[in-house]
Parts: C-alpha cells; structure tokens; sequence
C-alpha cells in the first residue's frame, strides 16, 4: 500500500484488509514521505501482520515497487491508501488462482464509488461473463474502464518480477505499462465480481487525472516497444488509438504539448474509429476549446447540484 498525505482515508484502507475472511496476508505500507500523518494512523492499528516502512518521497511506482521487494508472499496486491477491499477480495483471489492456476495476472471487477454513490465499474466483458480468461486488450478497447486496476490485481511474485515491477518517473498510466507488459506474455483470469471499491471522492490535489502530465511522464509516450504491434495485433491497436483519441484532445489543446500531440494522433488508424470521433477532431482549435469550457460548466453545476441534494438527504 503506498501512502502519500491520505491521511483522511488510510485507516479505511487498512481495515478492509485486516477485516478479510482470509487470514493469511501480510501488510506493508510504504510511506512516501507523507506530511499528514498518515503513517502515525496506520502505526496506531494494532496487528503483527502490518508494517509501516518510511521513505522520502519517491512516487508511487517506487513505493510499490519498494513493497513488493519487501514482502514474503508467493503472490502480490496492491491496494491504494483512499481505496478499500470488500471482506472476501482476498478469499475469493485464491479461489480464482485455485481455479486458472496457468495464468500470470489475476483480477477482479470493481465498484466506482462518485459523489457518494457506488455503481458498478463498466469494463467491457461480454454480458453474462462470469470468470475466465481474458483478452486484456480487447476488453479494455470496448469501453476504456480498466479491467485490471492497482486494487483489483493479484500477481504471481516470479511474474511480477519478470516484469520489473512499476516503471519508474511515470505519473499517469506507470500501472497500464505493467499490466500490459503481464497481458501481453502471460494469461489474464477475471473473476467478473466486484471486490473492490475506487473511490472518486477524493481530494481534486491527489487526483492523477485532473492535471496534464508532461509527456515524458506519461504513459502514452512510452508505447515505442509495442508499435511492432500496432502492425500485427489488431485488439492492441484499437486499445491504444482509444486511448489516444481519448486521452490527447486537451494536449491538442495546450500550445506547450501541441506538436507532441500530433505526432501521437498521426498514429491513429481513424478508419477505425467511431465516426463522432473523428468529427470531433476536425473541429478548429477555438470551437474545441469552448466545447471543453461547456463540458467543464456543465460538470460543475452537475456536481454543485448533486452536492446539494447529498447535504439534504443528510439533513433529513
């Protein structure tokens, strides 16, 4: 679990885990030089199989990485510090693993938790998929929600290690990189339950999503190992071009990242995407930017109202 100033949160974090039905786990929180603390919370749960382990601030990537290393198990999950486990995640991780003992990434469907409401995350498995065998790819093109995520993985230690664990100095997508990298030379079971809770509600500051990240801090500039496999893996290319076109509009939009932009959307096979997409990317510069102005209007007064009607509900 890495912690970075989620003080407001870790506790919830922590005892979804020493609440699991499965009793055999060890807990390391690495924290990366919190300001808040968030590590006095957690030091102040009592149980032997948690240990606190202190760093300068490192990142994420790094946090992680360094917990791994110091974990004994045969198997690793993560589980961020504002995040939380339902009680059987671990219990039912096992079963899965008992169940798909070939594959090299095991996961979990998942609630999103926004505004106070939990819904289910919307990742793209057929409906009535149950659990099985993934193709990681293809799945995540359909909707681009996640179907592995930083609190829904299990990963056989010897895989993960395999991988290099999380690449370091990236800050948007330093999880995708690895999970690809698994997805692409090993099996992906999904038990197509939810098990864990992401939790939208949290302070805008530590939100990875909510700001540009300069290229060479994002995920998307560091494909160039896979490009052979935008030529030969027709569900890897369509992922990645959806993520493209969804991913690069405000970047287009920014004078700074402008160039870097085009050069990535140059990529895009638009053949293959949806039509309003590429109407969408024709539009001149001035009429996406207002666009982007309503689109932003429109979610504040929808999050002002939805704010509003929470605080009534409390009241009464």
């Amino acid at each position: 679990m890495p912690l970075y100033n989620k003080a407001s949160y870790v506790r919830k974090a922590v005892e979804s885990v020493v609440e699991q039905t499965c009793r055999d786990w060890e807990l390391i929180v690495v924290d990366d030089g919190s300001t808040d603390g968030g590590g006095d919370i957690v030091a102040s749960i009592a149980d032997p199989r948690i240990r606190l382990v202190q760093q300068e601030n490192a990142g994420v990537s790094a946090a992680r990485n360094r917990g791994a290393s110091l974990s004994t198990a045969p198997y690793i999950t993560f589980l961020d510090a504002d995040d939380w486990w339902e009680p059987t995640f671990l219990e039912e991780m096992a079963g899965l693993i008992e169940r798909h003992p070939d594959a090299g990434i095991y996961g979990t469907s998942y609630w999103i938790i926004k505004n106070g409401r939990k819904r289910l995350a919307p990742i793209g498995v057929e409906e009535g998929f149950a659990e099985g065998e993934i193709n990681y790819c293809h799945v995540y093109a359909q909707t681009l929600c996640m179907p592995l995520t930083s609190i829904t993985v299990c990963i056989p230690r010897m895989v993960f290690d395999e991988a290099g664990g999380f690449p370091l100095g990236i800050t948007l997508g330093e999880d995708f990189l690895l999970w690809l990298r698994m997805a692409l030379n090993h099996k992906t079971a999904l038990l197509n339950k939810p098990l864990a809770n992401y939790n939208q509600d949290v302070d805008i500051t530590y939100r990875g999503t909510h700001h540009l990240h300069p290229p060479e801090r994002h995920m998307l500039w560091h494909m160039g190992e896979y490009e052979p496999l935008e030529r030969s893996n027709p569900d890897y290319k369509q992922l990645i071009d959806n993520l493209r076109t969804y991913s690069l509009m405000n970047y287009l939009l920014d004078r700074h990242y402008r160039s870097a932009a085009r050069t990535e959307l140059a990529k895009v096979d638009w053949i293959c995407q949806p039509a309003k997409t590429r109407r969408l990317y024709r539009l001149p510069v001035g009429l996406l930017r207002l666009r982007i102005r309503l689109l932003n209007l429109g979610s504040c007064i929808k999050q002002r109202i939805i704010s509003i009607r929470n605080r009534k509900r409390s009241d009464s």
